[in-house]
């Protein structure tokens, strides 16, 4: 009998979807699924028939609640394996960061720890209304990078950072998680997978290289100034303009129809 992986890609149309599936841990991830996560990143990332790419938990409990925490003892015991771990790691974040196309999280359930770092990788964050959220890293003694302290606090500002880190809470809701700014739409359990997959075909429809374009400025704008890439930008800008896409939507509008694009 083969094993279900614990990480598991799916195509559904124009949608990717990658499914954390350890739902007898609530999702918690392990390292085999980092080490998976590149690959199936670059699958999607190369698949022109992929538009948008969805993270999902797999089961009714969670979406990730976080960290395998039964493999600290045998992969995290010292500074040395915590590096070895944190380089695998890092590979999977990397790919999701770096991913082109639109990538969003479909949160049910508990959000926690490395499960709110995986989910502010993603550009968009939907969220349903029994999803609860916290980086407990201060009751575990452990030290987290600054790289996933610097994207929160892009998100939801420094006093909200300082108290998700300071008070180690797991339990902050669906409507906290708004109105800090941490999850972009809040909606009811059972209209989730609906609600999400509507989202991502209405954005599949739009132009692909307006998309890269508009994730690929946003990315760059919130770094310093000195640090951004504006050749890159003006390339990308180039490219829609450049496109058959583009040559499509003009005269789509002005026959009142709906575009067809194909990214190029």
């Amino acid at each position: 009998m083969t094993e279900t992986p614990k990480l598991m890609l799916e195509k559904d149309g124009p949608i990717g979807w990658i499914i954390f599936n350890q739902p007898q841990k609530r999702n918690a991830v392990s390292l085999e699924m980092w080490q998976l996560m590149p690959d199936y990143v670059r699958d999607l990332a190369t698949d022109d028939a992929i538009r948008v790419v969805i993270l999902r938990g797999a089961g009714d409990q969670a979406f990730v609640a976080g960290a395998d925490i039964s493999q600290f003892k045998e992969r995290r015991r010292n500074m040395a394996d915590q590096e070895e771990y944190s380089r695998i790691s890092a590979r999977g974040q990397d790919a999701l960061t770096t991913l082109s196309k639109p990538l969003l999280a479909m949160i049910h359930g508990y959000c926690v720890g490395g499960g709110v770092g995986i989910a502010i990788t993603c550009d968009l964050r939907i969220a349903a209304d029994d999803a609860r959220f916290g980086i407990p890293a201060a009751r575990l003694g452990l030290g987290y990078h600054y790289r996933g302290m610097e994207k929160l606090m892009q998100l939801v500002g420094p006093a909200y950072t300082k108290e998700i880190f300071f008070t180690a809470r797991t339990d902050f809701s669906a409507q906290d998680a708004l109105r800090m700014g941490l999850v972009n739409q809040v909606v009811p359990k059972a209209e989730l997978e609906r609600f999400t997959r509507d989202y991502a075909l209405t954005t599949a429809r739009n132009a692909p290289l307006t998309l890269r374009s508009a994730k690929a400025t946003v990315e760059q704008l919130v770094r310093p100034a000195d640090q951004r890439d504006l050749a890159l930008l003006d390339k990308l800008i180039a490219d829609c303009f450049n496109s058959q896409d583009y040559q499509e939507g003009v005269k789509a509008f002005s026959e009142k129809r709906r575009p067809q694009f194909h990214g190029r």
